[in-house]
C-alpha cells in the first residue's frame, strides 16, 4: 500500500524540479568544493573520491529522509564549509582534516538527536523566516534577467516560454522552459557535449589523525558554519514552505552520515538551502503533499554523481552558464514570491521581516557566517527591541 501511494506521487514536475535541484547545486558551487580538495592537497584520485562520497551521501539521505518524512528534505554539502576549509585548513595534513571531519560529523549528530537546536530554531516567527528565504533566493530571481545582458536569446525564449505554459500547463512551465533552452543552446553550438566521458568514481579510504589543533581550527569552525549558515536557513526555508517535519532527526541522520562518509572525504553533510526551495516549490507540483517526490528525484541524481561523478560532473559542465541561471530563476519565481507576500502580509512584523530581508540580500558575513543567518539575527533584533520598548516605555 505504501509503495502504491509512492509510485502515485511520482510526477514529470518532480523529476524536473530534482533535475533543476542537482544542476544548479553542482554548477553553483562543485568549483568551492574542488578548491577545498586542493587546498588539502589531495590527489586527483582523492578529489574524485570526495565527489563520490558526498554524492551518495546527498542521495542517500535526500532519498530516505523524504521517504521518512513525506516532505521535500533536500540535503548538501556545506557551500560555506568548503570555502572555510580553503582558507583555514590550508596546509593541514588529509589525516588530521579528516579526523575534524569526523569530529565535527560527531557534534551535528550530537545537535541533531539531542534536540537542542530543534528547541533553538522553532522560535524563529514565520514572517522572519519568509523574509530571510526571500532574501537567499533574491539573488537567483535577479540573475535570471541579468544572464540576458549575454544570452539574450536562450534566457528571453525560456522566459516567454515559462509565462506562456504557467497559464497553459503550469506544472510543466520549467519542464517547457529548460527543453526550450536546451534546443536553442544545441543549435548555437553552445552545449558542450564533447568532453561527456563514462567513468565510475572511486573512493578511498584515508585513516584520521587527531589533533588539538586541527580541532579547535578545523572542527569547531566546520560545525559552526555549517550550522549557521546551511541547517538554520534550510529548516527556515522548510518552515516558511509549510513543512513541519521533525527537525532533529534530519540534522542527526546528516551528522551521522558524515561520520560514515568523512573517511572517504565526505567532509560535511546538511540541509540544503537555496536548492532545497526548488523542491518545495509549486513547480515541484501543485499538490504540496506530493512535492516530496522532487526531493527524492533530487537523491537519485546525487547517487548518480556519487557513483559516476567524472561523468556527471562533465554533463553538468555542459549546459552554458546562462541556461543554469535562468531554470533556476524561473523554477524559483514562485517560491521568491510566497515568501515576500508571507514576511509583508502582517503589518505588526512588516519592518523587522524588511529587515531581514535586507540584510540577506546584501550578503553581508560576519566571522565566516554568510548572510541568511544575520537577516535571522537583525529580523530577531528588531522583534526584540520593539517588545522591550513596548514594556518599558508603552509605545505601541
Amino acid at each position: 500500500m505504501v509503495s502504491r501511494a509512492i509510485w502515485q506521487d511520482v510526477s514529470v514536475s518532480a523529476a524536473i524540479a530534482g533535475f533543476v535541484t542537482v544542476l544548479v547545486g553542482f554548477t553553483s558551487s562543485a568549483a568551492i568544493v574542488f578548491q577545498a580538495a586542493q587546498a588539502l592537497e589531495a590527489t586527483p584520485a582523492e578529489i574524485g573520491s570526495w565527489m563520490g562520497a558526498l554524492g551518495l551521501g546527498m542521495g542517500i539521505t535526500s532519498i530516505g529522509l523524504s521517504l521518512r518524512y513525506r516532505a521535500p528534505v533536500a540535503t548538501a554539502w556545506s557551500t560555506p564549509g568548503a570555502a572555510m576549509l580553503i582558507t583555514t585548513a590550508a596546509g593541514v595534513p588529509m589525516a588530521e582534516a579528516i579526523g575534524a571531519f569526523l569530529l565535527s560529523a560527531v557534534l551535528l549528530t550530537i545537535a541533531g538527536f539531542s534536540g537542542w537546536f530543534e528547541r533553538m530554531i522553532d522560535r524563529i516567527p514565520v514572517p522572519i523566516a519568509s523574509a530571510m528565504l526571500a532574501g537567499v533566493l533574491f539573488r537567483f530571481g535577479l540573475d535570471l534577467f541579468v544572464a540576458m545582458k549575454t544570452q539574450f536569446a536562450i534566457t528571453f525564449a525560456m522566459f516567454c516560454t515559462y509565462l506562456i505554459f504557467r497559464r497553459v500547463l503550469p506544472r510543466y512551465a520549467v519542464v517547457a522552459a529548460l527543453v526550450l533552452g536546451m534546443a536553442i543552446a544545441a543549435v548555437q553550438g553552445l552545449l558542450q557535449l564533447d568532453g561527456i566521458r563514462l567513468e565510475f568514481a572511486q573512493l578511498i579510504f584515508t585513516s584520521p589523525q587527531f589533533t588539538w589543533q586541527s580541532f579547535i581550527g578545523v572542527a569547531l569552525p566546520l560545525f559552526v558554519v555549517t550550522m549557521a549558515s546551511q541547517n538554520v536557513p534550510g529548516i527556515a526555508i522548510m518552515r516558511a514552505s509549510g513543512y513541519h517535519t521533525p527537525i532533529s532527526p534530519l540534522i542527526g541522520w546528516t551528522g551521522a552520515a558524515t561520520l560514515v562518509l568523512a573517511p572517504f572525504g565526505g567532509y560535511t553533510l546538511c540541509l540544503a538551502a537555496i536548492t532545497a526551495a526548488i523542491c518545495m516549490g509549486r513547480e515541484a507540483h501543485e499538490d504540496p503533499s506530493r512535492r516530496y517526490m522532487a526531493a527524492v528525484f533530487a537523491g537519485l541524481f546525487y547517487l548518480l554523481v556519487g557513483l559516476f561523478g567524472a561523468t556527471v560532473g562533465s554533463v553538468f559542465a555542459a549546459f552554458p552558464t546562462e541556461l543554469v541561471l535562468a531554470i533556476a530563476g524561473l523554477a524559483l519565481l514562485g517560491t521568491i514570491g510566497n515568501g515576500l507576500a508571507t514576511a509583508l502580509s502582517h503589518e505588526a512584523d512588516r519592518e523587522p521581516a524588511l529587515i531581514t530581508f535586507l540584510v540577506t540580500v546584501s550578503g553581508v558575513a560576519l566571522l565566516g557566517i554568510g548572510s541568511a543567518f544575520w537577516g535571522l539575527v537583525a529580523g530577531a533584533l528588531a522583534i526584540a527591541i520593539r517588545q522591550l520598548s513596548r514594556q518599558l516605555f508603552k509605545v505601541p
